[in-house]
């Protein structure tokens, strides 16, 4: 898929907002689909539910998922997608306001990419997702066929 896509899960209308405009000021991806819960994520990635007539299996180039979230947590969203061969490999960076260390670890455990907390300040926030975006869509080389 040459389209860069980012699937963002999250639930925060206001972080949702505030990673969209860093997002699009930065011009780094093509497209940027929303989903708000654990559930839709996932209904979302395996093309179920609602997103059946999503076109055919294009996963995004990187998810950003939050932790809370309401019918699943983004940690039981993590673990469905490293159970499943389809997704084991796609990366999925958790971006969350939590700041415990259980968190951090349940994370790590699950194979996330990485976990960054979310900055309180707007400026600090809007510079995190650049840089997120930067590496994951002009830096990182993923594996071919994926």
């Amino acid at each position: 898929m040459n389209t860069k896509t980012i699937l963002l899960v999250e639930d925060n209308s206001q972080d949702e907002m505030l990673t969209l405009r860093a997002l699009r000021r930065a011009n780094l991806a093509n497209r940027i689909d929303v989903v708000r819960d654990g559930q839709q994520a996932l209904d979302y990635l395996f093309r179920e539910g609602e997103f059946t007539d999503r076109e055919a299996f294009c996963l995004p180039t990187i998810v950003l998922l939050d932790i809370s979230l309401p019918r699943l947590s983004g940690l039981e969203v993590l673990a469905r997608l490293r159970a499943d061969s389809r997704t084991e490999l796609l990366p999925v960076v958790i971006l969350t306001s939590s700041d415990e260390e259980h968190d951090r670890l349940k994370s790590y455990e699950n194979r996330a990419n990485s976990f960054v907390r979310k900055p309180v300040d707007f400026a600090d926030f809007a510079e995190t997702v650049v840089r997120l975006g930067v590496y994951w869509l002009a830096t990182n080389e993923p594996p071919s066929g994926r």
